[in-house]
């Protein structure tokens, strides 16, 4: 795999950057879901102006800070999943940290896309779908298909680059890692601006935002750090850092980005429970490397006694894992890069 230099990263993110949205136009004020934005100015929108039942479930905040200067349009959206806590909280400080008047572009975040699931600490929508598998969706069929539409249509498709923030799911953790399709340039550049350290190869399933967005000709990743149910510091302030390193390669800000030396991983496994379910311990955490053969934990019936040892099949690295838990066989306990198919990259 190739390394994009910072010059190289940023040139091809403005280079993109200019013909799809707001960046492209005559500088002045931004109409959205109804409201109009003049250079400088900063609103909290909604996407229904009138109370109802079903808005009560579907309803959500939308911030918009409109720059005084001409620039491109960063969208972030957090809370796809409701229960994923941190990126509600990263969406939120990159927001309130700006000052618009400084700003060259245009920063739209939805903070938490199902505001249902936020409230409720619940992974799904009121009707038991993940919303994440609805994208972009339609105007007819189910909750999740018609608020998956809504937002691809109103704000994606505004977007000259999309960074969507999510966690472990299923008390599971990950280490701070960037995903994306690693075979469109564009996508690569905006993960290697993000500047996280660890990057996944990977389109996304169908049905996915990123997917979704990727298919529509708009550079999009994922930012995947802790788990869900809680806010963990380290891991919001990871994510903020690295949408100002975005934004500070697409010309919006003027600050220095920071980043971190990382590896680039094609290939992942996960590791199960295959003959035993029960009590599920360990002591390792994510970010470790590992050898091949290394205990990574036990699996212990405790009624029969019996005790399976997950071991590591080759040399690599522990990128996301199931906390101590209660679980049945076939469960994922720990995901793993292959080492053998890790490519480094040089902190831009």
């Amino acid at each position: 795999m190739r390394h994009l230099r910072r010059t190289g990263a940023a040139a091809l993110l403005l280079a993109v950057a200019a013909p799809a949205g707001a960046g492209a136009q005559a500088w002045g004020s931004l109409e959205l879901l109804g409201a109009s934005m003049a250079p400088g100015e900063r609103r909290e929108l909604s996407f229904l102006s009138e109370p109802s039942f079903v808005g009560a479930f579907a309803n959500t905040m939308v911030t918009v800070a409109r720059g005084a200067r001409p620039g491109p349009t960063l969208c972030l959206t957090a809370g796809i999943h409701g229960d994923e806590l941190n990126g509600f909280e990263i969406a939120h400080r990159a927001h309130a940290q700006l000052d618009p008047a400084g700003l060259a572009g245009t920063l739209i975040a939805v903070p938490a896309v199902n505001a249902f699931g936020f409230r409720t600490g619940s992974r799904y929508l009121p009707d038991r779908r993940d919303l994440n598998r609805f994208f972009p969706g339609s105007a007819r069929g189910s909750i999740a298909s018609r608020l998956a539409g809504v937002v691809f249509e109103q704000v994606i498709r505004r977007c000259d680059a999309l960074i969507d923030l999510h966690t472990g799911s299923f008390q599971r953790t990950n280490q701070p890692q960037i995903r994306t399709d690693l075979d469109e340039p564009r996508a690569l550049a905006l993960a290697r601006s993000f500047g996280s350290g660890v990057v996944l190869h990977g389109r996304g399933p169908k049905g996915s935002l990123r997917r979704a967005a990727l298919d529509a000709g708009i550079p999009a990743v994922i930012y995947e750090a802790g788990e869900p149910l809680r806010f963990e510091e380290e891991e919001i302030r990871r994510g903020v850092e690295g949408v100002a390193n975005v934004m500070a390669d697409l010309g919006m800000t003027t600050g220095r980005p920071t980043r971190r030396e990382g590896v680039v991983f094609r290939s992942t496994r996960w590791l199960r429970a295959e003959q035993v379910g029960g009590v599920f311990l360990t002591e390792r955490r994510p970010g470790e490397r590992v050898r091949q053969g290394e205990l990574l934990g036990t699996v212990t019936d405790p009624i029969t006694h019996e005790r399976e040892e997950i071991r590591a099949p080759a040399d690599g690295q522990i990128i996301g894992m199931a906390v101590p838990q209660v679980v049945l066989v076939g469960y994922g306990l720990f995901h793993l890069g292959s080492q053998a198919a890790a490519a480094r990259t040089d902190p831009q």
